[in-house]
C-alpha cells in the first residue's frame, strides 16, 4: 500500500531526479537531489499556472470572438434598418411630390376653367348655372381653406371695387385729344 502511494506521488519525479544525479555525479548527491526536487516542484507549479492561464486566455478569446460577431450582426442590422428607413422616406417624399403635382394640376385646371368662364362672361356669353356656382364657391374660399399646409394664413376675403382699367383711361384721354 505504501509502495503504491510512493509510486503515485514520487514515481516519475524521483526517477527523473535520480537519473539526473547519476548523469551529473555531484559531490553532495543528497543536497543536489533535494534542490532538484524543489526546482521540479516549482516547475510543475509554474506549468500548472501556465496551463490555467492558457485556458483562461482561450476562454476570453472565445468571448471576445462572440462579442465581435455580435457587434458585426448589430452593425449589419443597423445598416439594414437605415436602408429601410431611407427607402421609406424616399417613398414618402415621392408620394408627397406626386400629391403636390396632382394638386397643382387640379389647381391649374380650375384656374383655366375660371379664366375661360371669365372670358366668356366678358364676351357676354351665358354660363351654365353649375359652372357659375362653382366659380362663386371657389372664389369665396380663403387661402387657408384651399391650402392644407400648416400655418397658412387665415385671411378674410376682400371685395374688389370696380375701378377703371388703364386701357379705359387711355381711351378716354385719346378721345379728349
Amino acid at each position: 500500500m505504501e509502495s503504491r502511494y510512493l509510486q503515485k506521488c514520487l514515481g516519475t519525479c524521483l526517477t527523473q531526479g535520480l537519473t539526473e544525479v547519476a548523469k551529473v555525479r555531484p559531490l553532495d548527491p543528497i543536497e543536489y537531489l533535494a534542490f532538484w526536487l524543489y526546482k521540479h516542484k516549482e516547475n510543475m507549479n509554474m506549468e500548472q499556472m501556465r496551463q490555467r492561464e492558457m485556458i483562461t486566455l482561450e476562454h476570453e478569446r472565445e468571448l471576445a470572438m462572440m462579442e465581435q460577431e455580435m457587434l458585426e450582426r448589430l452593425k449589419a442590422e443597423e445598416l439594414l434598418f437605415q436602408q429601410q428607413l431611407a427607402i421609406q422616406l424616399e417613398l414618402e417624399m415621392q408620394q408627397k411630390e406626386k400629391q403636390k403635382s396632382e394638386d397643382f394640376q387640379t389647381g391649374q385646371e380650375k384656374s383655366s376653367k375660371n379664366m375661360m368662364s371669365m372670358e366668356s362672361t366678358a364676351r357676354g356669353e351665358e354660363q351654365e348655372p353649375m359652372q357659375a356656382e362653382e366659380l362663386v364657391m371657389d372664389s369665396a374660399k380663403t387661402l387657408a381653406e384651399i391650402s392644407d399646409r400648416y400655418g397658412a394664413p387665415n385671411l378674410s376675403r376682400v371685395e374688389e371695387l370696380d375701378e377703371p382699367m388703364l386701357s379705359d383711361v387711355t381711351l378716354n384721354i385719346d378721345q379728349d385729344l
